[in-house]
């Protein structure tokens, strides 16, 4: 068995005392599709841009956020939660400490790294 890859440091992602990670996003609803887009915020406070396919509209997006973190990082969607933000553009997901262990943390950095397409 392999050991758990260790949490990257970005500064949209925080481990919790009891193993979870809270990751930070800046949502952008009503996009053409559902991809990150680099990082939002001023140093110090920044999130993960995302632009998200689906309507704030219902919880529709928060659905999409919840379930594309999870495929993401490859773990199931029960994992992952909405912790602060239902209805605002700032949210903050939280990944449980068991599933946090496994996840593919790779996509995030590779995510924070890009600006996506021009516009």
């Amino acid at each position: 068995m392999t050991s758990p890859a260790p949490l990257p440091e970005l500064a949209f992602l925080r481990m919790e005392k009891n193993g979870d990670v809270l990751v930070d996003v800046h949502v952008v609803p009503n996009a053409a599709r559902t991809q990150a887009a680099g990082l939002h915020g001023e140093t110090g406070r920044q999130a993960l841009r995302l632009r998200l396919q689906a309507p704030p509209v219902d919880g529709k997006a928060n659905q999409a956020l919840v379930k594309w973190l999870a495929g993401s990082l490859g773990v199931p969607q029960q994992a992952v939660t909405l912790a602060r933000g239902e209805t605002s553009r700032r949210k903050q997901l939280r990944v449980s400490a068991a599933a946090a262990g496994r996840a593919a943390w790779d996509v995030l950095v590779k995510a924070a790294g890009e600006d996506g397409p021009p516009g």
